[in-house]
């Protein structure tokens, strides 16, 4: 009982560590990882001490990272999956080999190692964190770019990897035949474990999905979930692959099917709360002592391994098609060092592959590797922006960012350039269309530029942010651009390659979140529009219509709602309170307002009700305390 007790106990304080360092790193403005990380250490061994055994916590914590893996798997279909298979496998596969055969040369040329430990140690760094790059493009909101979904696939061919590792590495010391019969062996399980997903996918899954929603319970819903996904995750580790890919498999199974959102919705608190009893599980492995002891011997070995990373993963992204903010997201995304690795380097010690120094030197690497991952892809964007401000830099950085093809009847004078044919890209471009406004579509993507010819779009192979690629497109001659790209740091860039081009052009861009908004005003975009402020005015619109308002009251209601929102977050400018339409699609202005609805008695009413805009500025005014604008006082 006491022992029961000591573990709740255990659980409890991790929690309440965990809860802290997040609110203290939200505080700061700092990734929520890093608070879970440092309240690992503090509470951990080799810290305070409160938490002395670690074996159950981290059995706890395990489940942190099957959630993590299974919601992925919920969100990442099959469909978006296809898209990135090239990458994720060629890319996946090159990454692991190349890293493993770097490291095993440099380390027996050096003589640090034999040649079996210094292809365990190339195992171990090859590597990456797929739940610490997941948290941080989450937390980032980088998820739907295409540099994420390159990450994730690669980082789902290095998890199907370390089964592999974990079979062989018993029979890495062993004749060839042996080590053969073990890969193998390893390989007949994955395809054996894939047609299993296959079938049960098909089959299966939905129809169990579909006997637990016929309960109308929550709850039974919510245990059946639970109980597949934990399910298929110790049936794959009972096999030899690891259980973080069985809840992915789980995940993509019920991706396929109409519960998705609903399966998602239930899972995705207790994901959360595992997921910070994981990465404080990591923190308690982090041994402060030893670093400082090693310091410069670390420091330099994580130097050497996320720089070393970068220069294998980067490439591969550019050699698969990648543009080069992308490529460098992606080698910056995948620089550290995996959570597996603990298990590889612990599995590696206990067969006496590596000495218990090496194996301390692993961890703490790994352990200040994961730390800077997410300041690596939050500060990605301005660290690329920085290198293009650097003359001989931007020069380098832009040769390799040629137009590759133009469509041979592009206009050149008096058209808009439309740069991204994504959803938001193809909707604009119907629009422009429609109304015979001559266009040209920029887009690296192959499938893309097919499409194009095929509709006979005009189109610009290439990238959007080159200012080769801009200046291909006529954009001095052109008559607006309309910059459609998913991610902040191309956005930015193109923006800043287009000003520099034409400096008078009338630039629209898309706002990938509300804190992009002002500074792309100050980059020089003439209209930013936020699609999820859009999204909601167009709610607004409806429920008001439903309700019976007029639509010309609604539509004025709108056009000031939209105008105080966009006002307040572009720089200040002696114009009017509305900005004035872009010239090119200007809309026509809206009919006068009826006079107000008599009431009961055929008056008018004196005090109308509150107008929406009214209503929307009280609601973001800051209510004032009780102190406010007493003197002396507090701020």
């Amino acid at each position: 009982m006491q022992e029961d007790f000591r573990l709740i106990l255990d659980i409890v304080t991790v929690l309440a560590a965990a809860a802290a360092g997040g609110f203290l790193a939200s505080l700061l403005r700092q990734p929520v990882l890093l608070g879970y990380l440092l309240a690992g250490i503090l509470v951990g061994p080799t810290g305070l001490g409160w938490i002395k055994e670690l074996v159950q916590v981290e059995t706890l914590a395990q489940f942190g990272v099957t959630f993590l893996l299974f919601t992925l798997g919920v969100e990442f279909s099959l469909k978006e999956l296809r898209k990135v298979r090239g990458i994720a496998v060629g890319g996946g596969i090159l990454q692991i080999g190349l890293t493993i055969l770097i490291t095993a040369v440099l380390a027996v040329v050096s003589g640090w190692l034999t040649p079996v430990q210094g292809i365990f140690l190339g195992a171990v760094l090859s590597l990456s964190s797929t739940a610490v790059v997941l948290k941080s493009l989450t937390e980032t909101n980088q998820m739907g770019t295409p540099q994420a979904q390159a990450m994730l696939g690669i980082l789902i061919v290095q998890d199907l990897a370390v089964g592999l590792m974990l079979a062989v590495l018993p029979a890495l010391d062993c004749p060839l035949p042996e080590l053969a019969g073990s890969l193998v062996k390893s390989v007949a399980e994955i395809g054996l474990v894939g047609l299993g997903a296959v079938v049960s996918g098909i089959w299966l899954v939905p129809a169990f999905l579909r006997l637990l929603a016929q309960q109308e319970s929550k709850e039974v819903f919510l245990l059946g979930v639970i109980s597949l996904c934990v399910g298929i995750a110790l049936l794959t580790e009972r096999l030899g692959i690891s259980s973080e890919i069985g809840a992915f498999i789980a995940g993509l199974m019920i991706s396929e099917v109409e519960y998705a959102d609903q399966t998602l919705d239930y899972v995705e608190p207790l994901r959360d709360v595992f997921a910070a009893l994981f990465f404080a599980a990591i923190g308690m492995l982090i041994d402060p002592s030893f670093i400082l002891g090693h310091l410069l011997l670390i420091l330099g070995l994580v130097g050497l391994v996320m720089v070393g990373k970068f220069c294998i993963v980067a490439p591969l992204a550019r050699l698969f098609g990648y543009t080069l903010p992308a490529a460098v997201v992606v080698g910056l995304g995948l620089s550290q060092i995996g959570e597996f690795s603990f298990v590889l380097a612990s599995e590696g010690q206990a067969l006496g592959l590596v000495s218990r120094q090496i194996y301390l030197l692993i961890v703490s690497t790994t352990a200040v590797t994961l730390l800077l991952t997410p300041f690596l892809l939050r500060g990605a964007p301005r660290l690329f922006s920085g290198l293009h401000g650097i003359p001989f830099l931007a020069r380098w950085l832009e040769s390799g960012e040629r137009p590759r093809a133009l469509a041979p009847d592009a206009p050149q004078q008096g058209h808009v350039v439309v740069c991204g044919y994504g959803q938001v890209g193809q909707d604009i471009v119907r629009i422009l269309e429609a109304r015979r406004h001559p266009l040209l579509v920029i887009d690296q993507s192959e499938r893309v530029i097919q499409h194009l010819r095929s509709r006979g779009i005009p189109y610009l192979y290439g990238n959007a942010a080159s200012p080769l690629v801009l200046e291909k497109a006529g954009l001095p001659q052109a008559r607006a651009l309309v910059i459609a790209l998913p991610d902040r740091m191309s956005i930015r860039l193109c923006l800043k390659r287009a000003l520099e081009l034409a400096p008078r052009l009338d630039v629209v861009v898309r706002a990938t979140d509300k804190e992009d908004i002002e500074q792309l005003y100050q980059l020089g975009a003439r209209e930013v529009v936020h699609p999820e402020f859009e999204a909601s005015l167009g709610l607004c619109s409806h429920v008001l219509l439903e309700l019976g308002e007029p639509p010309d009251i609604i539509q004025q209601e709108i056009l000031a709602i939209r105008s105080s929102h966009y006002r307040d977050l572009r720089p200040l400018h002696p114009s009017c309170l509305i900005p004035a339409p872009v010239s090119w699609l200007t809309p026509p202005a809206p009919p006068p307002s009826p006079p107000l609805p008599a009431n009961a008695n055929g008056s008018h009413d004196s005090h109308p009700p509150e107008s929406v805009l009214a209503w929307w500025e009280r609601w973001q005014r800051p209510v004032q305390p009780e102190w406010a604008g007493i003197p002396g006082s507090a701020e």
